[in-house]
């Protein structure tokens, strides 16, 4: 739906949420629940939709009439698509997918290939005049590549300037710009904003604008530029948050390296302070443990006294570690409801959030915003509502937040 407080800006949820694997199981709770949030939301105006397919359902979806019968759907119930995530490649809704999220990384020609179909489904479904945009992985897991060779770098950069070959191809034949976005996440192989910076300054500008110069006959100035335009950053709020990003650093950063944000995904984490006394820190754990039995990867940080932080892989690692630990608070990936800010001794990383959508209405620095809470199923009875109920809630917060921010 477009925002227009935000000038060109769109808002729609992240089609993740929806549970199941196959294009035969996700289209029919599309059909279900896309109509009734648009009567809701948006009964006047187009709905917008953020789509995510997994390699197999993207196979599907270009197969056969499922992508005219999406199409045709889309068309009859006022919907579009502007946004695709293509980070999870596989199956996202299983016993267990934690790290295997990252795979294929970004080193493999099955992740580039999965990458090349979603630009085709993309471009069909874009409106005309309308920008596209698919979010992606933070190039690898980090304890994958520790280090990472140069081999590994040059690999990820030339692989990521194949996609720009095509990106610019397809808005020559088409008209249509897509562009595809790093997401940092916590033991990405790039985590941060910075990170993300010192991968263009140092890989993807120059080996992989050698490689799109070639391959493109383009000058050496001009596939950096296309580089800069087709490859953006999709900053997730609650990544932000559990990273200590301070939110107007890292924009300052991106800015300075000219790099783009090409999505904002609306998201919070868990925080909690961690208290002294043994009791209350075993009180916590019981809280916190729930959350911890799930398929995902939780990555925990914690901030010490000294303002330094501490690094967990999941969760329970860090659990086992409650009772000694000399952090004085904890922030935790996990994508709680963004209208769930308080939750126990919990809250969630709201705050965070709102400041990020404080600085996006005054700057306005990116055009695409996405609602990705994705554990609307794995949430505790006491949470757990219809889904489309659910989803109105996520919605009715973020239009709230971005018309304070306004």
């Amino acid at each position: 739906m477009h925002i227009a407080s935000l000038g060109a800006a769109h808002l729609t949820y992240c089609s993740k949420v929806h549970p199941g694997h196959g294009w035969n199981r996700i289209f029919p709770q599309l059909a279900e629940c896309l109509p009734r949030l648009k009567a809701r939301l948006s009964p006047e105006a187009p709905f917008g939709v953020g789509l995510r397919l997994s390699a197999a359902e993207c196979q599907e979806l270009l197969a056969g009439n499922c992508l005219p019968a999406l199409k045709e759907f889309l068309t009859a119930h006022d919907l579009y698509v502007f946004t695709m995530n293509g980070f999870p490649y596989g199956a996202f809704h299983g016993p267990r997918v934690k790290e295997e999220v990252f795979a294929p990384d970004w080193r493999e020609p099955a992740r580039l290939e999965y990458t090349m179909r979603l630009v085709r489904v993309l471009r069909e479904l874009l409106p005309p005049g309308q920008e596209g945009s698919i979010s992606t992985s933070p190039l690898s897991y980090k304890p994958w590549l520790a280090p990472p060779s140069v081999e590994a770098l040059e690999r990820i950069s030339h692989n990521l300037a194949a996609v720009v070959h095509h990106l610019l191809e397809v808005q020559a034949r088409t008209g249509r710009f897509i562009h595809l976005d790093l997401e940092p996440e916590p033991d990405g192989l790039v985590e941060t904003c910075g990170d993300l910076a010192n991968f263009f300054g140092q890989w993807l500008l120059p080996r992989g604008g050698r490689w799109l110069a070639d391959r493109a006959g383009l000058s050496l100035a001009r596939a950096q530029e296309a580089l800069l335009e087709h490859i953006q950053v999709c900053l997730d709020t609650c990544h932000l948050a559990v990273a200590y990003e301070d939110p107007e650093e890292p924009l300052k950063n991106l800015a300075a390296a000219g790099i783009r944000v090409g999505k904002v995904q609306i998201t919070c984490g868990w925080q909690a302070a961690l208290p002294p006394a043994q009791s209350r820190r075993a009180e916590l754990g019981r809280e916190l443990e729930p959350f911890s039995r799930s398929p995902y990867l939780h990555q925990v940080r914690g901030q010490r006294p000294d303002r330094g932080l501490s690094r967990y892989a999941d969760l329970h690692q860090a659990l086992a570690q409650l009772a000694d630990s000399p952090d004085q608070e904890w922030r935790v990936h996990y994508h709680v409801p963004l209208f769930l800010e308080q939750y126990g001794s919990l809250t969630s990383t709201h705050e965070h959030t709102r400041a990020v959508l404080q600085l996006l209405a005054k700057h306005r620095f990116s055009r695409h915003l996405e609602i990705e809470t994705y554990t609307w199923d794995l949430l505790p009875g006491d949470l757990k509502l219809n889904l489309v109920d659910f989803l109105e809630q996520e919605y009715r917060w973020t239009l709230a937040a971005l018309a304070s921010a306004s």
